[in-house]
């Protein structure tokens, strides 16, 4: 199954009852403290960063904070939430550089694609082995219609940066910059657009993005994993001044199953049969992803052992080819016996001798010579 993660609070090691400004705080010295550029040596150092950063999204939105308290990590599924996990640090940076003075990375805004989503979708075993479509409704950035992304109100002028002189980037000696050895920092009077807009747009505030609610439907492929994700190229957030979108990554997640465990491409199915049917054998019934099959229990059978239902599993996502069944049988011992079926066992247990498997003599054989030898041992001391 898919590794669960961690509590957005654990995260960021605050109570549930924290204010925006604690949480704010926690999370600028954790970024500081994981940053990539201070932990060359640490590869989770990045990992820590981003699952920061994301804990911090959901839990300084009054609307996601609260989603998430009342449902957890499924009641964000969906809300854009950013995927973190393939954004580059320096553009984590640039999304909440208001927290450190202003200053982002080394790069204009203006070259930054849009940011990638995430969503997750739940799928039945069943739907894994067939594929399935899904229909997303999910929130994002989407450029503004009003001002067509420019952030300016229609008819405006946009004038030119008097800090950075319409670079886009300034050159620091302190801040962020000096503590990760950078000087060239993104502006932060025009944030790197190297404009400055004199009338802002009434609808995003000169943004020049506003969110809005997408729908959409993806393909899952058959054979997929949970955890594994599809990536639908050109449905994450609009970029700045127009360049290009994100992605948006749908994470699978597989709900379990009543009757079948998955092993890569085989499933398996714990069977449960009755002394009687694993001595004298019989011919038993077993779910399949498709209906039902028979499966011939020969005499002897022990408990535990498997039995193969040939491409009865799962298609492998890439080769497509299927995999198998497992049928693992065990032997119910029943809890009560009625006084019939107590004589008939009694009288089979005085034949029974008789009857002991090579297993059962081996191992008595063992246990009597571990016994005798235990019994000099404590007599020669």
């Amino acid at each position: 199954m898919m590794s669960t993660k961690r509590d957005y609070y654990e995260v960021l090691a605050v109570d549930k009852s924290a204010a925006s400004d604690e949480i704010k705080r926690s999370y600028r010295k954790l970024a500081m403290k994981f940053h990539p550029d201070r932990n060359k040596d640490n590869p989770d150092a990045e990992v820590r960063f981003k699952e920061a950063a994301e804990a911090y999204e959901v839990l300084s939105d009054a609307s996601k904070r609260q989603r998430y308290d009342q449902f957890g990590h499924a009641g964000v599924s969906g809300s854009g939430v950013h995927d973190f996990s393939h954004m580059g640090v320096e553009d984590i940076f640039s999304m909440f550089g208001d927290l450190f003075g202003g200053r982002g990375g080394g790069r204009g805004r203006s070259s930054r694609r849009g940011a990638d989503l995430q969503t997750t979708v739940q799928m039945t075993l069943d739907e894994v082995s067939n594929g399935t479509e899904r229909t997303l409704t999910f929130e994002r950035n989407d450029v503004c219609d009003e001002c067509a992304g420019s952030g300016a109100k229609p008819g405006s002028q946009l004038q030119s940066c008097s800090t950075c002189a319409g670079y886009g980037q300034v050159e620091q000696a302190g801040g962020l910059g000096a503590i990760f050895g950078r000087v060239i920092t993104t502006c932060p009077s025009c944030r790197g657009r190297g404009k400055i807009i004199s009338t802002p747009c009434g609808t995003c505030r000169g943004a020049g993005r506003a969110p809005g609610e997408r729908v959409l439907t993806v393909q899952v492929p058959a054979g997929i994993h949970d955890g594994q994700a599809v990536r639908i190229r050109g449905e994450g957030e609009a970029g700045a001044n127009g360049s290009s979108r994100g992605d948006l990554h749908c994470y699978v997640s597989v709900r379990e199953h009543e009757f079948f465990e998955r092993d890569g491409d085989d499933i398996v199915c714990r069977v449960p049969i009755t002394f009687t049917q694993a001595a004298l054998g019989a011919t038993i019934e077993v779910p399949t992803l498709t209906g039902k099959a028979d499966v011939k229990i020969p005499k002897g059978t022990q408990s535990g052992q498997l039995f193969r239902l040939s491409r009865q599993g799962l298609p492998n996502l890439r080769s497509r080819r299927t995999g198998d069944e497992i049928v693992q049988v065990y032997v119910e011992i029943p809890r009560r016996l009625s006084k019939k079926q107590q004589e008939l066992l009694r009288d089979y247990s005085e034949t029974e001798g008789n009857a002991v498997g090579a297993e059962t003599k081996n191992f008595v054989e063992k246990l009597i010579d571990y016994i005798s030898n235990k019994d000099t041992t404590n007599q020669g001391g």
